[in-house]
């Protein structure tokens, strides 16, 4: 294990066990499919849209913790 991943490990254990869950999926996900990140067609259509949008909406820090908490 490189000095980076024991940082976030460090970090990581540090927060709620809610949030640790989260994380742990995340990292889980992210190890299964090789480091790799694919989107459907429909999905990259969905960034497109979005990113087209000439007024996005933005949300706080808060406000997305509400939303994966949820």
């Amino acid at each position: 294990m490189n000095d980076r991943v024991k940082e976030a490990i460090a970090e990581l254990v540090k927060l709620p066990i809610a949030e640790q869950e989260l994380a742990a999926e995340a990292i889980l996900d992210f190890a299964h499919r090789g480091g790799r990140s694919e989107l459907s067609e429909e999905q990259a259509e969905e960034v497109r849209r979005r990113l087209a949008e000439p007024n996005p909406k933005f949300l706080t820090l808060v406000e997305v913790r509400a939303r994966l908490l949820a």
